[in-house]
């Protein structure tokens, strides 16, 4: 796969690091437990979504774009890093922020995300949940070419074959820094929403042949539209990779999503004790919507025999820490002391 032929603006730090999680490992007394940091990536506290901008805004810049319309949840780690993104490369961005939640506190709908996105410049608007939101979007961005301006449009989490392809390369950096690390990966585990990180993790990984499993924990949608839509992208990125047709097959796509909870963005009590233990062990800050739900699942099925011991497991950090702030009722901390 040469990822050389497709243009790429460079955003991020990387190779992000692959680090052991010793402590966790033994508090759970389960498999060993490895995190790729692409919360270190470096972009407005990073994220996974940085990836996927390289190659969606080099194509934007292609298209002769001036301004970038995208979309996502009120606490979109997405928007937050389109926002950094358009803002370094001196493109105007506008968001789209749909209320999924319904939750009413200023410190979810003005802080966190939301006051990022707008340090960085972005103009938002808000739609109501349930609101189809790619046709929104593509109601402003005719509303903007009828002023004169030429938008690029982004669609939620930057889930596309282009947008995929960041997380392509991915699968190339985790094998590269496993060989040099004389480390076999028996798992990769992350959260999965909008498909594009696990759909481009599947193409790389099966297209190299690494016979790595990648299980998405899911955020959102239940297991069999989940598989779906990460079936379908990750076939239609390695189409555009120009892989041969039937590289990627419905074997290669697995998703668990019995830790979504009652909805996408709304804390679990798993989340809550994931982000502890992981703090309080790691020294690590997860994100409530995306990895702490992704690292609940891990740990439930870590406590249930799901891994032998003797396996690696590389849970994928996906950034979003920032959006704690959102979250401050959440987490029930202990007050000061006298």
């Amino acid at each position: 796969m040469n990822l050389a032929r497709f243009p790429r603006i460079r955003l991020g730090h990387g190779p992000t690091p692959l680090e052991p999680m010793e402590r966790l490992s033994a508090t759970l007394g389960g498999p060993k437990l490895w995190i790729k940091r692409d919360d270190c990536t470096g972009l407005s506290t990073g994220g996974n979504k940085t990836r996927k901008l390289e190659y969606l805004l080099a194509d934007a810049r292609a298209q002769g774009a001036d301004l970038v319309i995208t979309q996502g949840a009120t606490q979109s780690n997405h928007a937050r890093q389109t926002a950094a993104a358009c803002a370094k490369l001196d493109l105007a961005c506008h968001i789209l922020l749909e209320d999924r939640t319904g939750y009413r506190d200023p410190a979810y709908t003005h802080s966190g995300n939301v006051l990022l996105d707008k340090l960085h410049g972005a103009s938002i608007e808000r739609r109501p949940g349930g609101a189809d939101m790619q046709a929104e979007m593509e109601v402003v961005a005719a509303r903007r070419r009828a002023e004169g301006r030429k938008p690029y449009v982004i669609p939620g989490g930057g889930s596309n074959p282009v947008g995929a392809l960041g997380y392509v390369r991915a699968a190339q950096e985790i094998l590269s820094q496993a060989a040099e690390m004389d480390l076999r990966i028996d798992h990769l585990v992350h959260a999965t929403g909008s498909a594009g990180t696990q759909a481009g993790l599947v193409a790389g990984l099966v297209g190299l042949s690494s016979g790595i499993p990648v299980l998405g924990i899911g955020v959102r949608a239940p297991r069999d539209r989940q598989e779906a839509n990460v079936l379908a992208l990750a076939q239609r990125t390695a189409a555009y990779l120009g892989l041969p047709e039937g590289t990627v097959r419905a074997e290669h796509v697995r998703a668990n999503c019995d830790y979504v909870g009652q909805g996408y963005g709304i804390p679990t009590q798993g989340m809550v004790e994931a982000i502890r233990l992981v703090a309080q062990t790691e020294g690590l800050l997860l994100d409530p919507v995306y990895s702490g739900k992704g690292m609940a699942g891990l740990i439930d099925l870590v406590r249930k025999g799901h891994f032998r011991p003797d396996e690696n497991v590389v849970f994928l950090h996906t950034g979003g820490a920032v959006g704690l702030f959102g979250y401050p009722d959440a987490f029930d901390l202990p007050a000061e002391a006298a």
